[in-house]
């Protein structure tokens, strides 16, 4: 019986271990980031970027905002809020692996590159490719939370399924067991 309470105990910890720290195997599911999608727009769609490929206009922009800590950094245009957004939905995305979504239309970026941990500027560049995007449930819609790269200049698959939003999302069922109910069971298992 012993043997059996520890095999138990180490499944539970496992199974809450597993759905406390994995990320999301699709696109909008529930986010287990609450502050994911903010800090995706403090990132990559900023208000008050340069309008110019300058070096040193974006090297003063990065070190007066923050960000030299990051070697590549991507910056979308504001006006763009809502197309980006609607990368996470059937009608702006395609499902692309695990939670990320590519965009079904090409978006045109700044991205600039320093050196790590320096707000030295190695280069600034204007790029045009689909966006890849984690998209995850946050306060009911699914809203990007991570920029991926795609230096490979990626297309979405014509064939894959849209990144669907929470209303049209299929529901697959899912082991969710909170703390309380690990304590309640872990008394059941070693109360008998």
């Amino acid at each position: 019986m012993a043997i059996l309470r520890v095999f138990l105990t180490l499944a539970i910890c496992l199974l809450l271990g597993h759905q406390t720290f994995a990320k999301n195997d699709a696109p909008c599911q529930l986010s287990k980031w609450n502050n994911g999608y903010n800090t995706f727009i403090k990132r990559h769609i900023r208000s008050g970027t340069p309008t110019s490929l300058d070096q040193n206009e974006w090297e003063r922009y990065i070190g007066n905002n923050g960000g030299c800590n990051r070697p590549t950094q991507s910056f979308l245009h504001p006006k763009d809020l809502e197309r980006v957004k609607a990368v996470c939905s059937n009608a702006g995305g395609k499902k692309f692996k695990e939670n990320l979504c590519i965009s079904k239309q090409p978006f045109t970026f700044v991205t600039v590159r320093s050196d790590q941990g320096t707000c030295k500027i190695r280069s600034v560049r204007e790029e045009t490719k689909h966006l890849i995007l984690a998209c995850e449930v946050l306060d009911n819609n699914c809203l990007p939370v991570h920029f991926e790269g795609n230096p490979e200049s990626l297309q979405p698959n014509n064939n894959a399924e849209g990144c669907q939003d929470p209303q049209t999302r299929s529901h697959a069922p899912s082991f969710k067991m909170t703390w309380l109910q690990l304590s309640v069971l872990l008394v059941i298992i070693y109360g008998y």
